[in-house]
C-alpha cells in the first residue's frame, strides 16, 4: 500500500472512531440522566463540555504537531480521547463525567486537524478534494458504528459497557505508529528551518499575524461555524420538526435520518471531485447558495415522498461540503502551521456551531419550522458571502507569502 493510501485510511479510521466516541453520548444521554438523577439541562452541558475540550485539544494538538510530527501527535491524540471515553464508564457522579468528557474531547479535538494535514501533504493539490472527501466520510461510518454497537450493548450491559469500547482506538493507535511514516513535506521543512537557523513566531499567531492572514483565519472560521451550525440545526431538530408539521411517527422520521444521511454521503463525495475539478469558488459558490435555497424550500416540502426527497437534496448539498474543509483549510497555511490553522479554525466552527440548536430551538418555541429554515437559509447566505473575500489561488505558501512581504 502506498503512503497516500495509508494516510487516508489512518485518518478515516481516526475520523470514524472520534465520531463514534462522540455519538456515544447521544444514544446514552438518557441513561446517564436517570442514572445520576439529573435533569436535561445539567445532561445537556456533557455535550457543550466535549466541545470545549474539542476546541482546546484541537489547538494544543495541533502547535504539538506542527512542532513535532504529525503521526506521533496524532497516536497521542487518539489515546487520549480513547482514555477518556474508556474512564467515562467509571464515572461516580456527573461532575466526574464533565471532566472525562473533557479529557476526551481534547483528544478527538486534535486527531481531525491533523489527520487532514498528513492527506493533504501526501496528495497532489488536484486531488486533494477527493482525498478529503475520503477522509470525511469517517463521520458518518462513525455515526452507524456508534448506533449500532448500542444497540447491541445498552439493552444487554447498560452504558458503563458502552463507553469501555473506548479502548479499542488504543489498539489502532498502536498500529497507526508501526506502519505510517511521518508526512515528507513535514520532515522536509523542519531540515529547511534547521538549515536557515531561524526562529520562528508561536504558531497560533501566526494564523492572525498580517491583516490578510487574520482576515483568511476569521473568513474560514466563520464558514466551519456555519457548517457545524447548519448541520446540528438539521439532524437534531428536523426530525422533530417533521413530526409535528408532516405527522410523521418516530419510526418515519428514522427512515428520514437515513434518507438525509445517504445524501450527505453522497453529497461528499461528489463535492470533492466537483472542488478538484472546478476549485474552491465555484464548488462552495455552488453549494451553499444550493443549500440555503433547498433548506428553505424543504419547509414547504409535503409528503412522505416529498419529505424523504427533500432530505436527501438538503443533506447532499449542506453536509457535502464538509467534505472540503479539510483541503480548503490546508491549502490556505504552509505546512509550518497546517495542523495549527485546521485544528483552530475547525474546532472553533464545533464549539460555536455546536451552540445553533439552542437558537433553533427557541425559534421554534417562538414561530414555526419556515421561520427556523429561513435562519438556516441566511446562514448560508452569509458564508457564501464570506467565501466570496477568500483569494482565489490557493497554494502552500499563500500565506507564508503574506507574511514575508
Amino acid at each position: 500500500m502506498n503512503y497516500q493510501k495509508k494516510t487516508v485510511i489512518a485518518s478515516v479510521a481516526g475520523l470514524t472512531l472520534e465520531g463514534m466516541d462522540i455519538m456515544f453520548i447521544s444514544f446514552a444521554m438518557s441513561m446517564i440522566i436517570t442514572h445520576f438523577n439529573v435533569d436535561l439541562a445539567t445532561g445537556g452541558l456533557i455535550s457543550s463540555i466535549t466541545n470545549t475540550g474539542m476546541l482546546a485539544g484541537g489547538v494544543i494538538f495541533g502547535v504539538l504537531a506542527d512542532k513535532f510530527g504529525r503521526v506521533r501527535i496524532f497516536t497521542y491524540s487518539i489515546f487520549l480521547f480513547a482514555i477518556g471515553t474508556a474512564l467515562t464508564g467509571f464515572a461516580t457522579n456527573i461532575e466526574q463525567i464533565y471532566a472525562y468528557r473533557f479529557i476526551a474531547g481534547l483528544g478527538a479535538g486534535g486527531e481531525y486537524g491533523i489527520g487532514m494535514a498528513l492527506v493533504a501533504e501526501a496528495w497532489p493539490k488536484n486531488k486533494q478534494g477527493r482525498a478529503s472527501s475520503y477522509v470525511s466520510l469517517g463521520a458518518q461510518y462513525g455515526v452507524i458504528l456508534a448506533a449500532l454497537l448500542s444497540a447491541m450493548i445498552l439493552p444487554a450491559f447498560g452504558w458503563r459497557a458502552l463507553f469501555f469500547v473506548g479502548l479499542v482506538p488504543v489498539i489502532f493507535a498502536f498500529i497507526v505508529r508501526r506502519n505510517l511514516d511521518e508526512s515528507p513535506e513535514w520532515v522536509a521543512a523542519q531540515k529547511q528551518k534547521k538549515l536557515d537557523n531561524r526562529k520562528e513566531k508561536g504558531r497560533l499567531i501566526q494564523l492572525f499575524d498580517t491583516p490578510r492572514a487574520t482576515a483568511t483565519t476569521i473568513s474560514l472560521a466563520i464558514m466551519a461555524t456555519v457548517q457545524i451550525a447548519g448541520y446540528n440545526g438539521l439532524m437534531i431538530w428536523l426530525p422533530s420538526m417533521l413530526q409535528q408539521s408532516q405527522g410523521l411517527s418516530v419510526s418515519s422520521s428514522a427512515i428520514w435520518t437515513v434518507a438525509t444521511a445517504a445524501g450527505m454521503i453522497i453529497g461528499m463525495l461528489t463535492f470533492g471531485r466537483f472542488m478538484d475539478r472546478f476549485g474552491v469558488k465555484l464548488s462552495y459558490g455552488v453549494f451553499l447558495l444550493a443549500s440555503a435555497s433547498a433548506v428553505y424550500l424543504y419547509s414547504y416540502a409535503e409528503g412522505s415522498v416529498g419529505v424523504l426527497v427533500g432530505g436527501a437534496i438538503v443533506g447532499f448539498f449542506a453536509n457535502g461540503m464538509f467534505a472540503g474543509y479539510g483541503a480548503l483549510i490546508s491549502s490556505l497555511y504552509p505546512v509550518q502551521i497546517r495542523s495549527t490553522a485546521t485544528n483552530a479554525i475547525f474546532n472553533f466552527g464545533r464549539a460555536l456551531g455546536g451552540l445553533s440548536p439552542i437558537l433553533v430551538g427557541y425559534i421554534l418555541q417562538e414561530y414555526d419550522m419556515a421561520v427556523a429554515m429561513s435562519y438556516l437559509a441566511v446562514l448560508y447566505c452569509l458564508s457564501f458571502i464570506i467565501m466570496l473575500t477568500l483569494k482565489s489561488k490557493q497554494s502552500e505558501g499563500s500565506v507564508e507569502s503574506q507574511r514575508s512581504a
